[in-house]
């Protein structure tokens, strides 16, 4: 670099020019020294001091953006209300969804005040299915049976074992026929009007490879020379007690026992006992009511647990 006295100036101007290039000469200087002194050349506070006011804002200073209000939003839960789906008529949920709903209770007839679901003189629509009657026996605790012309009740006509022991005139679409007796209860998918009949009683209306078939069928009071029997449940005493009337002609109502100052009607069991839970009435006069109002009384039936003891008294014919 040229040195300033390669340009020579007049005296009483180079006095006046020489004291700021004497600064700027000193202050190059001192910063030299600074630079030259400095830790690792003094660089690193060079760099600190330049780069600062463009160093990035630390994120956490940042504020967070929110996602979109739409992700926040939770998603809206179908209505509670919404329509099942429709089931096939051919499916076994069909059938079930009948039996669910309980068709609205039919009126008894005149002629039989105490009937239920099932009264005298009316015809009912249904469909007959078969099942293996097995021994007999069924949801009525009637006991194994040499009979197989009997039949299983829909829940909602058993109507807690109110069914039990009615005989039943069941009749298929091309005429055939078959009485059968109530001994068993066919729960769902068996829905209102349904009877499922044992195979011997389904095969007098229909191959059984017909599998269901449209029947209609009606309440029998039928002539028979058999007189009704009474059965104490097993476990019964003087102090609890369940009984149980077996071979009456006409459904039975209600059953009854003696306090000694009148009649206390006993709770009917969905296994076809009437209880006696503080042993009220157990080994006493028993009074029996059919659906038609009819009633027989009965005494001298001791507590004989497991004992069908027969009685001289049976329902009249209607």
């Amino acid at each position: 670099m040229a040195s300033p006295s390669h340009r020579r100036r007049p005296r009483r101007e180079r006095r006046g020019a020489l004291v700021p290039a004497v600064a700027v000469a000193a202050a190059g200087l001192l910063t030299g020294l600074v630079v030259a002194l400095a830790p690792d050349g003094g660089s690193g506070t060079v760099r600190a001091t330049a780069t600062a006011p463009f160093s990035p804002t630390p994120a956490v200073t940042r504020p967070s953006v929110p996602p979109p209000a739409t992700e926040r939003t939770p998603k809206t839960e179908p209505p509670t209300t919404s329509p099942a789906p429709t089931p096939s008529a051919s499916t076994p949920s069909a059938r079930s969804s009948r039996g669910s709903t309980p068709a609205a209770p039919r009126p008894a007839s005149g002629g039989a005040p105490l009937a239920g679901r099932i009264a005298p003189g009316t015809a009912y629509s249904g469909v007959a299915t078969h099942y293996d009657a097995g021994n007999g026996d069924g949801a009525c605790l009637y006991g194994p049976s040499a009979d197989r012309m009997t039949a299983a009740m829909n829940t909602v006509d058993y109507e807690t074992s109110k069914a039990c022991g009615a005989y039943v005139l069941v009749r298929a679409a091309g005429g055939a026929s078959v009485t059968v007796r109530i001994t068993n209860e066919c729960p769902v998918p068996c829905a209102p009007g349904q009877l499922d009949l044992s195979r011997e009683a389904f095969a007098e209306l229909a191959g059984l490879s017909a599998g269901e078939i449209p029947v209609t069928w009606s309440l029998l009071s039928p002539s028979t020379s058999e007189t009704v029997s009474i059965r104490y449940k097993t476990g019964s005493s003087s102090h609890w007690c369940g009984i149980q009337a077996l071979g009456h002609r006409n459904p039975l109502a209600r059953l009854e026992v003696s306090t000694g100052s009148g009649w206390q009607r006993l709770t009917r069991t969905e296994y076809n006992y009437f209880l006696s839970p503080d042993g009220t009435g157990c080994g006493g006069a028993l009074r029996l009511t059919d659906i038609h109002g009819e009633q027989l009384t009965v005494d001298g039936i001791g507590v004989r647990p497991d004992v069908a003891q027969q009685t001289r008294v049976q329902f009249a014919r209607h």
